[in-house]
């Protein structure tokens, strides 16, 4: 969702005029999605100024969701993301107070907390994710009232529409209990493929959320695998994008080969240095475990042992654990 919400920010045009240095916002923009961070820390610092501070603050709050993203079961950058989260809030909260006819402010209120809901979501915290997620829809249609031309405002929106009516019986209590508006899962869908034939900028992220929805919800693996391969396309050196080809791979269409290859080519990259990848140990765990779905045990053996090696101290994904029973398994099928 954080990224949908950034893509409406950076491809709007507010008041019938160019978002304030969108170009140089693009290339920020960009920069996280290459996992790039420091090259977008320094775009940023050219940037805002003269565009407006809060634009480089929400930005910051995504590029630091987008590190976490990187390896999820690490509490590592928890409290950089809160602090960057915060200071984006308070700082596009203060702005709508002060130009609260300005619908560009209230698009930079609705990206500032997109990140932070998204992180509450996989921390498990969902009754906060879900009072957040409220803002973000008032503030998107605030903007809206302010300014109807703002095709792409209609992704977040979309993304509101859509989960409110998918979700389990047990989140539409919780939503009702919250006074939440209902869903439509068609309207949503409608609004956010809308927004991506319309909008200008920044396709990236609204192809990566559409990706999980035609996976979960639509039951179209084959046009979510088309969007994964055009992000790594375009995004060669961000890691996400190629393991989720390969998970896509495994786990919706059993090709254990494209799997192999997928998790073959993100541990290539790293080696020639194109990848900065966190979870390195993790891609040697799972290349090992598609080597050995194709009868491959020595290279499997191979891939489990690296993977034990390079599985870091702290070991949040459990790798070392895991790895040593494949390794055992991988060993005696040898024989």
């Amino acid at each position: 969702m954080c990224g949908s919400f950034i893509a409406v920010l950076l491809s709007a045009t507010p008041g019938a005029a160019p978002l304030t240095e969108a170009p140089r916002l693009v290339a920020a923009y960009d920069a996280i999605l290459a996992a790039r961070p420091d090259e977008a820390r320094a775009l940023m610092a050219r940037t805002c100024p003269p565009a407006p501070v809060e634009a480089c603050q929400v930005l910051s709050a995504a590029a630091e969701w987008w590190q976490i993203q990187l390896n999820p079961n690490s509490r590592l950058l928890d409290k950089p993301f809160e602090h960057a989260t915060r200071t984006a809030i308070d700082s596009a909260d203060r702005w709508t107070a002060r130009e609260p006819g300005r619908a560009e402010a209230w698009f930079y209120l609705a990206g500032s907390y997109a990140p932070l809901v998204q992180w509450r979501v996989l921390r498990g915290a969902r009754l906060s994710a879900a009072r957040e997620g409220k803002k973000i829809k008032n503030a998107l249609e605030r903007a809206l009232a302010l300014d109807p031309t703002l095709q792409d405002a209609h992704f977040g929106i979309g993304l509101y529409h859509y989960y409110a009516d998918v979700v389990p019986a047990a989140f539409k209590l919780l939503r009702w209990m919250l006074l939440l508006p209902g869903g439509d899962r068609e309207q949503g869908l409608r609004e956010m493929l809308q927004a991506k034939s319309q909008g200008v900028l920044l396709h990236g992220e609204i192809d990566f959320q559409l990706h999980w929805l035609y996976l979960w919800y639509e039951h179209q693996p084959e046009r979510a695998l088309e969007l994964l391969r055009g992000l790594d396309q375009r995004y060669p050196s961000n890691p996400i994008f190629v393991q989720r080809i390969a998970e896509v791979l495994h786990e919706h269409f059993h090709d254990h080969s494209g799997s192999a290859a997928a998790w073959q080519t993100l541990l290539d990259r790293e080696r020639d240095g194109l990848v900065k990848n966190p979870r390195t140990a993790s891609a040697q765990l799972q290349l090992g475990a598609e080597l050995e779905h194709l009868g491959r045990h020595n290279g499997a053996v191979a891939a489990y042992t690296r993977a034990m090696t390079l599985a870091s101290a702290d070991d949040p994904d459990n790798v070392r654990v895991r790895a040593g029973a494949a390794l055992k398994q991988a060993r005696a099928s040898q024989k």
